[in-house]
């Protein structure tokens, strides 16, 4: 998960006190950022928990997973800019207090339907409390201690995936107090109750000054992206189950009519000076169009490999399901986890002359290792041994595909054009996630009932996730082939 950041700085409280006070900040800033991204994952883990609880069709399963990353997606630069106007510290602590809220309310839920209405308010809160984490380490920390800072925030972001997999596999096998699938929802609270009580005299609750505070919501802007991002969604995991009907089809065209009607107003109001929610001057910036597709391509493999394995390793046996218990399954992620954090700590060591190459190699060994995945499987179970290679392979091939494209993308923007093109990645980012879990998750879902196999579901799925690693592999290939041409 990333978040967008305002690159201001204020010097830091000298003395013991204040270094104290810094790592008290640090400590809540992480471990909120910790927590939200374990729900991202953790839930992954619990989704065939949850559908036997509640009787969860599986569109309403994929509506659980997808309404988080729904809200988050589309509100997250507007979280970005409300600390930048209201204070960075004080939506971090309104955002972590909703976000609180709502994990209590869904591991409450009695129904699915309760479950996507506060799993999108989670979503809500992760939005208001995410954009301000770096903005917070940049305003209190110099130096070393900023580097450090900064170090612990991306071994927060390399471990988050891991820990969530395995968390939500210890917390259902362990089935405490019988109540199954509801702890992975709850375990947030007293964390996010404590968190808020350190942090309302750790964080700064001071309103920043000058340009960042000024600058517009865009609340036009953001109300056409979230309906043309719902009228996509919705039909595409509620279409199967009701046979595609005319709404559906009806819905597509919406969400197509409301998407131009977004970028026309959003070029609209960059020509009359105001600051639209997506600058077109950002997505015109040399590269950025390639590095948003790449960024969204690399995180749709990573959604539809999460939700589709995770339901076929737990799948029954009678299905041709794997019948894994949920730690066990957790655990089968952890290879791709750590393969994805080390990669993405490691790769700026290589000359800059060969970063270049990264992205499509990247992409190339994702294609390699989700094939490796569906033919190992495709044959019922290939075992640990078998089965860790593919897994470790796409986690070395998601970092290089995401991590290069990401750095390359944020440095060639201009400096006052930063905060914007890092919400414009994030948003990517989660958008890819989301068309992941919603369109590699129904394909899944339509071959798995059709041929009455989840085998012959995640077969159809990963050959369709090597076309994805394929186009994003060619994609930069095709994108300088015209630049040279034009060139010419």
């Amino acid at each position: 998960m990333t978040t967008t950041t305002t690159l201001t700085a204020r010097p830091p409280t000298a003395g013991a006190t204040g270094a104290r006070r810094r790592g008290r900040l640090l400590a809540t800033v992480l471990t909120g950022q910790f927590m939200a991204l374990l729900d991202v994952f953790i839930v992954n883990v619990a989704a065939p928990t949850i559908r036997t609880d509640l009787g969860a069709s599986d569109g309403a399963l994929q509506l659980v997973l997808a309404g988080y990353t729904i809200s988050y997606a589309v509100l997250l630069i507007t979280g970005a800019r409300l600390g930048g106007r209201y204070g960075h510290g004080r939506l971090f602590l309104g955002g972590l207090a909703l976000f609180t809220a709502a994990s209590l309310a869904c591991g409450l839920a009695a129904t699915s339907g309760q479950l996507i209405t506060f799993r999108f308010v989670q979503g809500a809160g992760a939005a208001l409390m995410l954009p301000q984490v770096l903005s917070l380490i940049q305003r209190t920390f110099q130096g070393q201690e900023r580097a450090r800072a900064l170090t612990m925030f991306a071994m927060v972001l390399a471990t988050g995936a891991a820990a969530g997999q395995v968390v939500g596999g210890v917390l259902i096998q362990a089935d405490l107090f019988g109540w199954g699938w509801r702890p992975v929802f709850l375990v947030n609270v007293p964390i996010g109750l404590a968190l808020l009580a350190v942090g309302a005299r750790a964080i700064p609750l001071d309103r920043p000054a000058g340009a960042e505070r000024a600058r517009g919501l865009d609340l036009p802007g953001l109300t056409m992206m979230t309906a043309a991002v719902l009228t996509l969604t919705v039909p595409l995991v509620l279409g199967r189950e009701e046979g595609w009907p005319l709404w559906c089809w009806l819905s597509f065209g919406a969400s197509a009519a409301l998407l131009a009607s977004f970028v026309r107003y959003e070029a609209r109001l960059a020509r009359r000076g105001g600051a639209p929610l997506l600058s077109p001057r950002v997505l015109r910036s040399p590269g950025m169009p390639l590095a948003a597709v790449r960024i969204f391509l690399s995180m749709a493999i990573n959604g539809g490999v999460l939700f589709t394995l995770s339901l076929h390793l737990q799948g029954p046996v009678e299905a041709e399901g794997l019948g894994y218990g949920a730690l066990r399954t957790g655990l089968m992620f952890i290879p791709t986890a750590v393969a994805f954090g080390a990669a993405s700590l490691l790769w700026r060591r290589l000359p800059a002359s060969r970063h270049g190459g990264l992205v499509p190699l990247g992409f190339t060994l994702s294609a390699a290792a989700v094939l490796w995945m569906g033919l190992a499987m495709r044959g019922g179970d290939g075992g640990w041994a078998a089965l860790t290679g593919p897994f470790l392979l796409n986690g070395l091939g998601l970092a290089l595909a995401y991590g290069p494209v990401l750095t390359r993308a944020l440095a060639l923007v201009a400096p006052e054009d930063a905060g914007d093109a890092s919400g414009v990645t994030a948003m990517m980012s989660q958008l890819g996630l989301l068309v992941g879990i919603a369109a590699l998750g129904t394909l899944f879902l339509n071959r798995a009932e059709s041929r009455l196999s989840t085998a012959e579901g995640l077969w159809a799925t990963m050959l369709a996730l090597c076309a994805v690693g394929a186009a994003g592999a060619v994609a930069g290939a095709v994108s300088g082939g015209v630049r040279r041409l034009r060139a010419r």
